[in-house]
């Protein structure tokens, strides 16, 4: 698990690995030479795209930008490993025009001088990506290092929820049973031991229902699957983009896996698995094992309560309509506050989407480039696919409106579909808030859209001054970036170790072995990443209207 964490941390903040060479001053300038003979300017980009989808030659709508930008894309296309391999590529000074979705901040710090500062350029070339800071100068802000240069766009997409995972129950269980929704720990832990001991699935065996299960990574976070959701139960206020458990609490960076409501979670946690109550694989399974248990044949359901992005998701689409997303479980009838992971900055804003090589010979040109994907209609098709017949995307409707096709292959779900037409989330765009209301989503957005509805109460705290905390908006130096990391891998190697052993072994005494618990966590480094980030947490602050 340590090696695990240390790998994660350091590929992510150092960007180790290795990778021949690509672009370079001498090929851009031959390159540049062949575009005044036909043109068009040529360029070459690299992108780290999602593994599923197709060479971008085959995409229709990119290769119309590029004819209306003027320019002629070499792509070097990138689908797995790109973490590991970037290194050897920057350290040697040699980078393609452009990277797509193949640097981050910590790059501009490690690499000085390789990548090119764009606030000149957008100021003269693009309208577009000027209009996004404008319409929304968090998205500036994002883009800005600690010095206040751009040298990564980001994206903006308006039209994902807030919520990233839902906490869906067996509503057929529940009535088959005679069974309320649960509202409080103790009703939960009622309502799981009834999913343990009466066939709420009416197969005739007892034995075969998991009355709960999830993601078994508390550091790192899995997205929308992982058991965290549930500490809103308590009052605190996560986000799903803020791993290893760090918060804001009226205004002050903490971490929850040293507050003492962590405490009563993980002996509520231990007490549903000592009583059977969890799957006890939960600690052990891979997402493909999750995945296939909450599926199962696909005709008879297994699991009773999970955590998903959404039911068809989690389920497929035999199973889906047996599951109900509810609101949070509080703790007791004591929490006032009760909350859930508050997630719309992780979902509609990411950072570092294009950057540019410091040689590029055409940046005006690669500029012009980059701010075509930031069009109205081009970020759309960016997101969902294009709007011709051959990407089979999006229809364009006579009143100006627009909907999201089925996926033409009917043997893909939307989500699948999506991932493989298109450069989806992982491309540049600038989704603006008017598309709520002139772009029909796909059935899969409009039922997550649907069941995260169920949010709305336990969001109603939320306060971006004072208890939310958005990772991806704070600015390190690279020494501070350092620090956190080795500081981090130690204590993510305690974090696990102890959550586990304090869930599965009934003999240790989770309130005896509290304090020297956090103190330890606290002298593995936790007290300085603390330090450090309500250093930058306060400066964010002062971004704020």
């Amino acid at each position: 698990m340590k090696k695990k964490v240390i790998a994660a941390l350091l590929a992510a903040v150092l960007a180790a690995g290795s990778l021949g060479a690509c672009g370079g001053e001498t090929k851009t300038t031959e390159s540049s030479q062949e575009g005044q003979e036909n043109g068009k300017v040529k360029l070459t980009a690299l992108v780290n795209k999602h593994s599923l989808t197709k060479d971008l030659d085959e995409i229709e709508w990119l290769k119309e930008i590029e004819e209306k930008a003027g320019v002629e894309i070499e792509w070097q296309q990138i689908s797995a490993d790109w973490d590991q391999k970037k290194s050897a590529m920057f350290a040697s000074g040699e980078i393609p025009d452009l990277l797509f979705n193949a640097t981050a901040d910590s790059d501009y710090v490690q690499y000085q001088g390789l990548f090119e500062n764009l606030e000149p350029l957008i100021e003269e070339n693009a309208p577009n990506i000027k209009e996004m800071f404008e319409e929304h100068p968090e998205t500036k802000t994002l883009a800005q290092t600690e010095n206040g240069e751009i040298y990564g766009v980001p994206s903006y997409q308006a039209v994902w929820p807030k919520v990233s995972g839902s906490m869906l129950i067996n509503k057929t269980w529940l009535d088959n049973l005679n069974l309320e929704v649960p509202t409080t720990w103790e009703e939960l832990k009622e309502v799981l031991i009834a999913f343990r001991d009466q066939d709420p699935n009416g197969n005739g065996d007892p034995t075969d229902e998991i009355p709960m299960t999830f993601m078994n990574d508390f550091v790192s976070r899995s997205g929308g699957a992982d058991i965290l959701n549930l500490l809103g139960g308590t009052g605190i206020q996560l986000t799903d983009r803020a791993p290893y458990g760090y918060f804001a609490e009226d205004a002050e960076v903490k971490n929850c896996f040293v507050d003492e409501r962590y405490r009563d979670f993980i002996k509520f946690l231990r007490d549903l698995y000592q009583e059977g109550c969890i799957s006890q694989e939960v600690l052990t399974q891979d997402y493909s094992k999750y995945q296939s248990v909450c599926r199962s044949d696909g005709k008879t359901a297994k699991v009773g309560l999970t955590f998903a992005w959404e039911s068809g998701d989690r389920f497929g689409n035999e199973l889906k309509s047996q599951y109900i997303a509810i609101p949070q479980i509080k703790q007791d009838d004591s929490v006032t506050n009760v909350s859930y992971s508050y997630d719309f900055y992780g979902l509609n804003y990411h950072g570092n989407r294009v950057a540019m090589s410091s040689k590029c010979e055409n940046k005006e040109a690669a500029m012009r480039f980059i701010d075509a994907f930031y069009d109205e209609e081009v970020s759309i098709q960016v997101l969902f696919g294009g709007i011709n017949d051959k990407d089979k995307g999006i229809k364009k409707n006579e009143d100006g409106t627009y909907e999201v096709l089925p996926p033409a292959d009917t043997a893909l779900d939307p989500g699948t579909w999506k991932w493989t037409n298109t450069m989806a989330d992982n491309g540049p765009f600038y989704i603006r808030d008017e598309m709520k209301e002139k772009l029909k989503l796909g059935t899969d957005m409009i039922g997550a859209l649907e069941e995260k509805s169920v949010y709305e109460d336990d969001l109603k705290y939320v306060d971006p001054k004072t208890n939310l905390y958005p990772q991806s908006f704070m600015k390190y130096s690279q020494e501070d970036i350092n620090t956190m990391a080795v500081n981090q891998a130690n204590v993510d190697n305690i974090v696990d170790q102890t959550a586990a052993a304090w869930m599965t072994d009934p003999s240790r005494d989770i309130d005896q072995e509290w304090d020297s618990y956090v103190q330890s966590v606290l002298d593995a480094g936790l007290k300085q990443n603390l330090e450090i980030r309500q250093k930058a947490y306060e400066e964010y602050l002062t971004t704020l209207k």
